[in-house]
């Protein structure tokens, strides 16, 4: 019998990456992974000679603006799985370009799953990423989040994704398409982009440890909570809801269990570092127009159904994340302190 293929999409950014990790680890499918032509593959170095040598490991050129591009992917790779994973996925970047992010993320999230509709002798089980981000501002006594709370999203990168949650659901009940949609809440670890807070704080410690600026962290909102998870939980769980049971047109939140402020992240990240003299300073520049500031989830639904739960504990995560970004300035790159 053929191995079964898997489509990742955004194969390339920290969850696609982990995610080639752990199926190449822990399954024998073939991995087909979409990405731009002009995408960096840094998070894939370490499996470039797999990609070399097909060894498993195939990248497909598309774009999610790009109907045909798409087309061709889902006919080339003609998956059993798909993860869905690519998006324009840094929320005070769609508050400049929310044009952009809603055609990226709701259209483009519709061209794909057009794509697999029309494609003949294929029935994929489908995972749609959406985000905690859809439900934005929630007020404490409705905490933990669960998965009936109401949509306020506090983005314009948080109603795209209101728009995929909505359009995944859809293509699952219209064509009985075997589609299901997570709610993932923040995620992080090694390979984090550094335009996310807890990365570029890590970076930016990383960046004063070399003596490569001046010891002042700059940081935006301090105040907003988060439950923090790891991103190689993430994607188990992310392979768990597609081979567990799967249930077409459900929806799941996904989360960690330990939740802070930001800024308590901060002076966590800040107390494993060399340096004992660093500052913190608030940059304008860095603070959202509107924040998502109360994101607990509850996960009783998704952990109920497959039995995932978390397992690598917030320091092990922080320790990783300050550690990779040591690793890649000890490696020579050089790095704004964006």
């Amino acid at each position: 019998m053929a191995a079964k293929r898997a489509l990742i999409t955004g194969i390339t950014g920290m969850v696609g990456s982990h995610l080639a990790d752990y199926l190449l680890e822990n399954t024998d499918w073939e991995i087909y992974g979409l990405c731009r032509w002009r995408s960096p593959l840094n998070n894939l170095q370490h499996l470039v000679p797999r990609m070399n040598t097909k060894d498993r490991l195939h990248l497909v050129y598309g774009e999610l603006r790009d109907l045909i591009s798409l087309n061709d992917v889902v006919k080339e790779s003609r998956p059993d799985y798909v993860f869905h994973l690519a998006a324009q996925s840094y929320p005070t970047t769609s508050f400049s370009s929310p044009l952009d992010t809603f055609d990226t993320n709701i259209q483009g999230t519709t061209r794909l799953l057009d794509a697999l509709l029309k494609c003949d002798n294929i029935d994929p089980l489908v995972h749609v990423c959406s985000s905690s981000e859809v439900f934005g501002r929630v007020s404490a006594e409705n905490l933990p989040i669960d998965e009936e709370n109401n949509f306020h999203p506090a983005s314009p990168y948080a109603i795209s994704k209101v728009g995929t949650d909505l359009v995944g659901r859809y293509y699952a009940e219209a064509y009985d398409m075997k589609v299901m949609v997570t709610r993932m809440f923040t995620h992080t670890g090694p390979r984090r982009g550094d335009v996310f807070a807890e990365s570029t704080f890590a970076k930016q410690i990383a960046m004063i440890e070399a003596e490569q600026i001046p010891p002042v962290v700059k940081t935006g909102n301090l105040n907003s909570m988060r439950t923090w998870s790891d991103v190689r939980d993430a994607v188990r769980a992310y392979y768990m809801l597609l081979t567990v049971n799967p249930i077409p047109g459900e929806y799941y939140n996904i989360g960690g269990t330990y939740s802070c402020t930001v800024g308590d992240m901060l002076q966590h990240l800040l107390s494993l570092s060399t340096r004992k003299d660093i500052e913190v300073q608030t940059e304008q520049g860095r603070i959202r127009p509107i924040d998502a500031d109360l994101q607990v989830p509850d996960t009783t639904k998704f952990q109920t159904h497959t039995g995932w739960q978390p397992e690598i504990p917030f320091e092990q995560t922080m320790q990783n994340l300050l550690d990779y970004w040591r690793e890649q300035i000890a490696n020579g790159e050089k790095f704004t302190t964006r």
